[in-house]
């Protein structure tokens, strides 16, 4: 029973509190324990320094998996706006610099495209999460993406979710932060990815 319970834990390689609670109602449904770096008394910090999502997101899961010892999952991710030529893209978390917080990073944005009409401010999430196991496993990391379409808004609405959910509005009109828990998980770029990770390992782990 004991070795059941370890094949069926998820290191999640984030102790960002909102991505945790996505995870985890993502995740546990399935059957899977999720366990924080932080809970698991592991000090987490990956310099997300590669060329694109995928490779971010393989860093970190692979990162916290040598560390625990332990299958983990990570996801990086972004918002991309055209008429800011995709960005802020892989850098939305830290679009502005490090003294802004969510809240910060959404007014800039919001400066950044004033005077951008409706049209003109098409945009979407994109997420890739990567499953990683320890290199003593001797399996290669694996990555999902997810994409969800929409468009920033002129000013924020709705107290849910993180990031940039005020603004990123959907087709029908409301904001990714007005949505319930189970409406956002349904559509998300994360919920798009994590389903489908958790498709791949009941297919090919036996999970």
């Amino acid at each position: 029973m004991d070795s059941e319970r370890a094949r069926r834990r998820i290191v999640l390689a984030t102790n960002n509190p909102g991505k945790v609670r996505e995870f985890r109602r993502l995740i546990e449904p399935a059957g899977w324990a999720v366990v924080t770096p932080r809970e698991l008394g592991i000090a987490f910090d990956v310099v997300e320094d590669g060329a694109s999502y995928a490779e971010n997101a393989v860093k970190k899961a692979q990162s916290c998996a040598d560390a625990a010892g332990a299958l983990a999952l990570a996801d990086d991710s972004g918002i991309e706006v055209d008429a800011l030529g995709g960005g802020p893209g892989m850098y939305s978390a830290r679009f502005g610099g490090p003294g802004l917080d969510d809240a910060g990073r959404t007014a800039l944005l919001l400066e950044r495209l004033a005077g951008v009409p409706a049209e003109q401010r098409t945009a979407r999430y994109r997420a890739v999460v990567a499953l990683a196991w320890p290199q003593a496993a001797g399996r290669p990391a694996v990555t999902f993406e997810g994409v969800e379409e929409g468009r920033i808004g002129f000013a924020p609405r709705g107290g849910r979710g993180f990031g940039y959910d005020p603004v990123f509005e959907l087709p029908d009109g409301r904001t990714q932060a007005e949505l319930t828990d189970e409406e956002k998980d349904a559509i998300s770029h994360r919920g798009i990815a994590v389903r489908a990770a958790l498709a791949w390992l009941a297919r090919e782990a036996g999970g």
